[in-house]
């Protein structure tokens, strides 16, 4: 199976204007604190469902299962190809690979579990989802994870074995989850080693009406 080196690298702010008006990259989202966050730049470039069937992100974790929507994503990146997904979905496939190796049996990620863009019906703030870097888990080998301690056991696991990961804990409120394990790596960005600079591309857009606004506050 291939895996994501064959993949084209893009910088998004090169894309059509219908791509870059749903995947909005480089520019500024505000996270469910307010605080503003700055979405990614560089996506790998899936040329159809075939190519992310076949493509091996880590020995056991094909592309797909980063990019399985439903109708809640935008009909652009649901329907159509080719579609796109921040560069930094290799390093939480890498991070899964090693929790799959401690747990020894399979790690299944939820539809809309991956990758969502900012157009998503779920993307109400600046979440790591849009960054690439979360996956929620709804179950690892026969073990459903869709109760405290189910969430409370794979949580430890994996916040003992991959360093920088954050498991949210079970419960109903904001911040916590009830019916999967949500991991992330937080707002992590991958900056091709030959992606082009910033001085070649020129200015990246972003609200800078609402930047200027709160540092006047």
């Amino acid at each position: 199976m291939p895996d994501a080196t064959v993949l084209k690298m893009v910088d998004g702010t090169t894309l059509g204007a219908e791509y870059r008006a749903v995947m909005r990259p480089g520019e500024l989202m505000r996270d469910r604190s307010r605080r503003f966050r700055r979405l990614p730049r560089f996506f790998y470039e899936i040329p159809s469902w075939d190519v992310a069937l076949d493509t091996q992100l880590a020995p056991h974790f094909q592309l797909w299962e980063f990019i399985n929507v439903d109708v809640r994503e935008t009909e652009l990146l649901r329907a159509s190809w080719p579609r796109y997904i921040p560069c930094a979905v290799s390093l939480l496939a890498a991070y899964l690979e090693l929790l799959r190796q401690e747990v020894g049996t399979y790690v299944h990620v939820a539809a809309n579990g991956g990758y969502r863009s900012p157009s998503h019906r779920l993307s109400g703030h600046a979440s790591p989802h849009l960054w690439g870097t979360a996956a929620n888990i709804y179950r690892i080998g026969d073990d459903w994870l869709d109760d405290d301690r189910a969430i409370t056991r794979y949580g430890r696991i994996a916040e003992k074995v991959l360093p920088g990961i954050r498991a949210l804990p079970w419960g109903h409120g904001v911040g916590e989850t009830d019916d999967q394990l949500h991991l992330d790596l937080g707002y992590t960005v991958v900056v091709p080693s030959d992606a082009p600079g910033e001085e070649e591309a020129g200015p990246v857009p972003g609200p800078d009406v609402e930047i200027a606004e709160a540092r006047a506050r």
